[in-house]
């Protein structure tokens, strides 16, 4: 029985296909014109890894944040409840997510059995997401995805003390017209995103084990300043933890699935 689990989130999408317990494909890929574009495109690319089309799934969960308009999925749940639930299938002891993406940042804390307990999520500002970082590095000349290899070249990191993006833009602009070097502004930048992260992270009970998901998981300068900062160590999830919340959906389809056959062997 096939289980699908897509997620279209402001930057990118992601969709992830099991079959029973196991993952057999996953694709990401930068957000089309319109949601539906997105779900469509990302979930043929998994389809065509799989080996498979689009009536071989069976039951399909969406989430993210145009989750309300993916045509082919027959339920939708919040990204909230995905990457808890995704998180928690790829490591049975994690009890805490911080899961930053394009727009907004989330702090999750998780029950015994992978449902969420409580939750903080900041999506009134950028400074603490994807976006902030995308802009930020753009402006110093370096792409997203080297950002944070860069800023661990940097001995002495910047201060970034706004807490606007839009100010944060400027004053990157202002440390490079004083030729500061490339290194130390992205080292600042990664910095005062994981500060944001923090203060946010800080309002919640977090309980170990702590995982991150989301794109920004991927930038090694954010994610060891949120280490030193909350004293932690993330686990290691055996995914790519950019697939955390179409994983938690594929896994919410997959019980759907469960559900019916039982149903269906009771009458």
């Amino acid at each position: 029985m096939i289980a699908a689990g897509c997620d279209v989130g402001s930057l990118t999408a992601k969709a992830v296909i099991m079959d029973e317990d196991a993952v057999i494909a996953s694709k990401i890929i930068r957000d089309l014109k319109t949601p539906v574009e997105s779900a469509r495109a990302v979930m043929s690319e998994a389809l065509r890894e799989a080996g498979l089309v689009f009536p071989n799934i069976n039951f399909c969960c969406s989430t993210g944040y145009g989750r309300h308009s993916i045509p082919f999925a027959l339920m939708n749940m919040s990204e909230i409840s995905c990457h808890a639930m995704g998180a928690f299938w790829a490591d049975r002891s994690v009890r805490t997510v911080i899961d930053i993406g394009g727009q907004d940042c989330k702090v999750i804390s998780l029950d015994a059995g992978g449902m969420v307990s409580d939750f903080i999520m900041n999506d009134k500002c950028a400074a603490g997401t994807g976006r902030s970082l995308e802009i930020l590095s753009r402006c110093i000349g370096v792409p997203l995805e080297k950002l944070g290899a860069v800023s661990l070249k940097s001995w002495r990191p910047v201060p970034i003390t706004n807490k606007c993006s839009i100010f944060m833009e400027l004053e990157v602009l202002q440390h490079m017209y004083k030729g500061r070097k490339t290194a130390d502004i992205a080292a600042g930048i990664n910095e005062a995103v994981a500060k944001r992260v923090v203060t946010l992270a800080r309002t919640i009970d977090m309980r170990d084990e702590v995982a991150i998901t989301g794109g920004v998981s991927k930038n090694i300068g954010v994610v060891r300043n949120l280490e030193r900062l909350l004293d932690i160590r993330f686990k290691p999830l055996p995914v790519d933890p950019q697939i955390i919340g179409a994983l938690g959906a594929a896994v919410f389809a997959a019980n759907e699935l469960k559900k019916l056959r039982n149903a269906e062997v009771a009458v």
